[in-house]
């Protein structure tokens, strides 16, 4: 029988970085369909704040949980709260991620260089394992795993070497997770994102660097259409999945030659 897009009810989903920005569009368009959704973030103010804001606007169940995901021992300890708290995970989505400064490649520190790795790549595949390891076992079996791969995963900015690196290789954890874990009934997809109207993004509209070395004004898009957008991903049967999904604001500088 097909699962119901319409609804979330009863389904428990996981948003890392879940307190600001596109993660939490993605938990407010989730609970707004009655899915369960756990938060997680570094900072526990920041996310319960966001718990209590996401809880007035929606009628879903918001669950605030700080971790690290870029610590093996913090993701294993937020992975195990949520199995005994709710018994299953039906839905990862793998948001958390920095930035580094708008700087020549060369002068990336290796501390910053590790950083970002450490949140936006080594944080998704640990989430991933915890993910895998609790979808094979529960009943019934699998679930679905979302990444954030951004605009960046296939086209680069100007000197954004080390969050290009991590968006690329998101795609290839995509793609691995895709292929090992269809067995056990879990899809993995990941939707690249062009210019959704955040903190990250709020630059824009005052000029940003472009590869011919000018620097111009970029338009955006609400984070909503985000949340509209792993709606629908999330609400297919498991025997359907979306690989790749690119939503942008129509005007950005990305296809052809800017």
């Amino acid at each position: 029988m097909a699962y119901n897009q319409e609804s979330g009810k009863g389904k428990i989903a996981l948003v890392t970085g879940g307190g600001t920005g596109i993660g939490k569009a993605i938990s407010s368009a989730l609970l707004s369909v009655d899915w369960t959704v756990v938060i997680t973030g570094r900072r526990k103010d920041v996310l319960e704040d966001a718990a209590r804001a996401l809880a007035s606007e929606t009628k879903g169940t918001t669950k605030a949980i700080a971790a690290d995901v870029s610590d093996p021992a913090s993701v294993a300890a937020l992975f195990e709260t949520v199995r005994a708290e709710y018994g299953r995970l039906d839905l990862l989505i793998n948001n958390a991620g920095i930035n580094v400064p708008n700087v020549a490649m060369e002068e990336v520190t290796f501390e910053q260089w590790n950083a970002i790795i450490g949140a936006n790549l080594t944080g998704a595949f640990l989430c991933t394992q915890q993910a895998l390891k609790l979808m094979k076992a529960q009943t019934p079996r699998g679930g679905r795993i979302i990444n954030n791969g951004s605009i960046s995963a296939t086209t680069p900015r100007p000197n954004s070497a080390p969050y290009t690196a991590t968006k690329h290789a998101i795609t290839g954890l995509t793609k691995s997770t895709a292929l090992d874990g269809r067995p056990f009934d879990i899809a993995c997809g990941q939707i690249d994102i062009g210019n959704a109207t955040t903190e990250m993004t709020s630059k824009m509209a005052g000029g940003v660097l472009q590869a011919n070395g000018e620097t111009a004004s970029e338009p955006t898009i609400p984070a909503q259409y985000i949340g509209d957008a792993v709606i629908y991903m999330a609400g297919l049967p498991l025997d359907a999945n979306v690989l790749s999904l690119t939503v942008m604001a129509t005007k950005m500088p990305l296809v052809g030659r800017g």
